[in-house]
């Protein structure tokens, strides 16, 4: 084993508890030490006087120790968490400051009068005199090289239980010892293009800078290596699926024609488009790979009809794979609609079945009884079976697990797999990040949908917000009313939700109001939606469980309480369900009069941004990349330092390098790309342990 992948055990001076400590913080072996990089930097070069130290200052300070003075605080003492106080007199040649350190007795061992130090710290005002309060310090007749005073010092995001001091010692050490040893995952070639140092000075320069702009070059270095390894992934994912043989669906033009005139309305330029690229992924002989993205109502589902048709005429199968059960019937009754005439048999599998009926579904299944199977994530049991599994369509990605998204597709044989998201993201992004997939894009919206007027009130037009309702509902219009029910696990959650029920039964005595949750009974739900779809039902109480799925044309008013609860992405995601129609629809949002600052800056993009591709931008700047798509793949080197938002334009650096190397060199065989190879095998094995 090599040195940079030992554990932290072989590092001397870290015994058990230092390597749980360590841990905490993400570091496992010797090359997450050397990784684990400063979030910024503290400048301690400027050494000042005494008598030249300004209140409210850090500075550093050169002296000696003139007098000292311990005590402890008696346990009887009570209102205080200080127990004990170290003070020092500290002098130079043109003056004196107090240092006092609480809690830390073990000082008293450690600095005596006479001892030359070099002290960094903020400088305090209290009375009429300066002080320096538990500042850093560093005899400086010490021979060790100084690593935390007297030059640009890195600053680490730690547990209590460790200290800064330690861990730059730690890398420090470690890094002298492991310099024999480090190979540079960076081919020399890319290293010499990009003007980057080698590993090792990257990391010097990263821990322990020279100046500031030294430890920029190096930290534009490791975000360009990560996006680098992590775009290397991608295209070798590419390539190896472009390797692999699956049917080739030959689509009968007389198919997508007979779909098209079951729509009884015209296509969007964008739908089109996205249907020809399917269309002809479909065609060639190694599995599609492609995302459907776009605005929420924009008819991706209408998309996906094609290749469902076109595949089952061939005699294939198709999985449809959704994240909720009410959308699993949405998409069972949309289908049947726009499939009429085809004869395919239609079923849905959900995990609330009883036995009986998930055994005959299954067996079904095996037989090619049916053709299209519409579920939860009740398909990817391993019991399910099919005849010829040709096409698998994966609807909400980003609400399942990576391990979930990938179990589906083994279920044929290398099927083609179209994934579909109401989440845009930019192209450049998407491309970016997701390589590996071909993408399509269906930015307009049906002819005649009408944008929603998205209204901000607060508790105190409560009153107000009703009698708008009020006035809807005699229009005939239906109202979704959304409760933050954010664990259906918290029992005080569901009990706010069934209190606001009965509120507004009580106000709203007129009119039918029923309930919504996931949680309730698969018969109750099922009979609630269908109440709401014939209009029987007039105002929906609601959690987010109405996110995906319902397409109820008549609801065109949504309330949304305490949306300060709420994600940017799912409070646009609501608003698409009351885009239903060619009536107004009304988003509201009733809330505190006071907001967190980012729940304010949420609100506000939702009241005047409409257009999902630009509030995915807002939001991705507001949250980061962590979530996206579950961008946590299984595999991947993590981003400890690169963000993709921020770090754009290098991404779209890296990926065009990553692109050159894997097309030259798929499989990594040529001698300047052994280090890559060596770089990827030391990930995978580290991410299957």
């Amino acid at each position: 084993m090599k040195l940079i992948q030992k554990p932290l055990r072989y590092i001397k001076g870290i015994g058990p508890k230092k390597e749980e400590l360590l841990k905490k913080i993400g570091i496992y072996n010797i090359k997450d030490l050397l990784y684990y990089f400063p979030f910024r930097y503290e400048d301690r070069r400027n050494f000042k006087k005494i008598k030249e130290l300004v209140d409210g200052e850090f500075c550093v300070i050169k002296g000696k120790v003139l007098a000292r003075n311990f005590r402890k605080i008696p346990y009887f003492v009570k209102n205080t968490h200080i127990r004990s106080i170290f003070n020092i007199l500290f002098e130079d040649e043109s003056g004196i400051i107090d240092c006092v350190w609480f809690n830390q007795p073990y000082l008293v061992d450690i600095i005596k009068v006479g001892d030359n130090l070099i002290i960094y710290g903020k400088v305090t005002k209290t009375g009429n005199k300066l002080q320096l309060v538990c500042p850093e310090y560093e005899k400086s007749d010490n021979d060790e090289n100084f690593l935390n005073l007297g030059r640009i010092v890195g600053i680490y995001k730690l547990t209590s239980s460790l200290t800064q001091k330690f861990l730059r010692k730690l890398i420090f050490n470690t890094l002298e010892n492991a310099k024999k040893e480090l190979i540079d995952p960076l081919p020399f070639d890319i290293r010499k293009e990009k003007n980057f140092p080698n590993v090792i000075k990257s990391l010097e320069q990263m821990h322990f800078p020279s100046s500031l702009k030294e430890a920029q070059i190096a930290r534009e270095r490791f975000i360009f290596e990560e996006l680098f390894f992590a775009q290397v992934l991608v295209y070798l994912r590419k390539a190896n699926r472009r390797m692999q043989k699956t049917v080739s669906i030959k689509v009968e033009p007389r198919v997508l024609e007979k779909v098209k005139n079951n729509l009884g309305f015209s296509l969007t330029s964008s739908q089109s488009k996205a249907i020809f690229e399917i269309i002809n992924d479909l065609s060639k002989p190694f599995p599609m790979h492609r995302l459907l993205q776009g605005e929420v109502g924009c008819g991706k589902t209408v998309v996906v009809s094609f290749a469902i048709a076109a595949t089952c005429f061939c005699g294939f199968q198709v999985a449809f794979m959704v994240p909720t059960e009410i959308l699993a019937y949405q998409h069972k009754d949309t289908l049947e609609r726009i499939l009429k005439g085809f004869g395919f048999k239609i079923e849905v599998l959900v995990s609330s079945f009883g036995t009986r009926k998930i055994k005959q579904i299954k067996k079904d299944l095996e037989d090619g009884k049916i053709d299209i199977i519409i579920g939860t994530h009740a398909l990817i049991q391993e019991e399910v079976k099919f005849k010829n599994l040709a096409l698998v369509i994966i609807d909400e990605q980003h609400k399942f697990g990576v391990a979930q998204r990938a179990l589906l597709p083994k279920k044929g044989i290398n099927p083609h797999c179209l994934i579909m998201s109401a989440t845009p993201i930019p192209r450049s992004l998407a491309l970016s990040l997701y390589g590996d997939l071909e993408l399509s894009v269906i930015r307009e919206l049906p002819f005649g949908r009408i944008k929603p007027k998205t209204i901000l009130y607060s508790e105190n037009d409560r009153e107000k917000v009703y009698e708008f309702l009020e006035s809807k509902l005699k229009e005939n219009r239906q109202v979704y009313i959304i409760y933050p029910v954010i664990e259906e696990t918290e029992e005080q959650d569901l009990k706010s939700l069934e209190a606001m029920h009965e509120k507004i039964k009580n106000r709203f005595f007129k009119f039918t109001v029923g309930k919504l949750y996931s949680s309730l009974p698969q018969e109750e739900k099922i009979n609630t939606i269908k109440e709401f779809i014939e209009n029987k039902i007039n105002i929906l109480v609601s959690t987010t469980v109405v996110e995906v799925g319902m397409n109820i044309e008549n609801a065109t008013v949504m309330v949304v309480e305490n949306p300060e609860r709420f994600g940017l992405a799912q409070l646009h995601q609501l608003r698409g369900r009351i885009q239903r129609s060619n009536h107004q629809p009304y988003f509201i949002l009733i809330g505190k009069e006071d907001y967190p600052m980012n729940a304010k800056k949420r609100l506000e993009i939702i009241t005047k941004i409409d257009d999902g591709f630009k509030i995915a931008e807002e939001d991705l700047i507001l949250r980061g990349p962590g979530d996206l798509f579950g961008l946590s793949q299984h595999g991947f080197p993590d981003l400890n330092i690169a963000n993709p938002i921020r770090d754009l334009e290098i991404l779209k650096e890296a990926r065009l390098y990553a692109y050159r190397v894997i097309k030259s060199d798929p499989y990594l065989n040529l001698p300047q790309h052994k280090c890559i190879a060596e770089y990827l095998n030391f990930w995978f094995k580290k991410s299957t342990k």
